[in-house]
């Protein structure tokens, strides 16, 4: 496994997002027996960060993989875990309630890093970041970050955030490149915050592709692996997919450890 390093945090190249665990905008206890077999193979294979956020399943995920966890017996100092705070709870003392919440159903006493999870229109960011900057003067938190934060919102956020900002976590992949053409990635590498692409996979892309097919074919790798490996390859990039099959899951970890070349990383543009 590749790492990124940012802020002397090194941090996996391939994560393992959450999104389904125990269900959707609801929890869905008939997954749950799915949900702890894939977050226990996710551990078993080697993941070491996963990303969850409070509206997973209502919480719902979070509990599951506080538990996957704990029945794993990994050191918490081994993980890197991120949660994110929902748009409706941006509030000075929502923000903090709704990060206890998130400690109590994952069982743990601190985050790695703690997201806004969507801006919101009319948000008093202010009053957010004041009680994001708290959590980490008390030691609750270690890193802040934002997600689906446009150019002029993450400005904002990197002045609020009394410690650098993180990440912007942003839906980045082969196809869905809206964040190079609007500046987003840009100003990250410039303020060296790190970018994580959710929905790194897009599967009628990535299976049309002629170009990938033959990277993939010459690789010997999957056509999925190829489109990871594009967004891993580039610098301050890192990415959390998602699987319920151990094989995929297995694959996609594997990802990290494929560097394009520049002629490769060209041709897919």
């Amino acid at each position: 496994m590749r790492f990124e390093k940012i802020q002397n945090t090194c941090i996996p190249k391939v994560g393992f997002g959450t999104w389904r665990i125990g269900g959707e905008g609801l929890p869905d206890s008939k997954k749950d027996n799915d949900s702890l077999a894939a977050l226990k193979s996710a551990l078993s294979i080697g993941y070491r960060h996963f990303d969850t956020a409070e509206s997973y399943a209502a919480g719902h995920a979070e509990e599951l993989l506080g538990l996957a966890v704990q029945e794993s017996g990994i050191p918490r100092g081994d993980l890197f875990i991120t949660s994110k705070v929902s748009p409706d709870h941006l509030s000075y003392e929502s923000v903090l309630s709704s990060f206890e919440n998130s400690l109590k159903r994952l069982k743990m006493d601190y985050l790695d890093l703690y997201l806004i999870h969507w801006p919101r229109r009319g948000m008093n960011l202010a009053d957010t970041f004041r009680a994001l900057n708290q959590l980490v003067c008390d030691g609750r938190v270690r890193h802040l970050g934002v997600s689906n934060f446009k150019l002029k919102e993450l400005r904002e956020a990197v002045a609020l955030s009394q410690s650098p900002l993180f990440t912007n976590q942003v839906s980045y992949s082969i196809p869905d490149r809206r964040m190079v053409e609007n500046g987003l990635l840009d100003y990250c590498r410039q303020q060296s915050i790190l970018i994580t692409a959710y929905t790194p996979i897009n599967h009628r892309n990535t299976r049309s592709s002629k170009t990938i097919q033959r990277i993939a074919e010459t690789r010997g790798c999957t056509r999925e692996q190829v489109a990871l490996a594009w967004l891993v390859s580039q610098p301050g990039v890192i990415t959390i997919p998602m699987s319920f099959n151990p094989q995929h899951q297995r694959e996609n970890f594997q990802a990290a450890d494929i560097q394009l070349t520049a002629e490769e990383m060209e041709l897919l543009g």
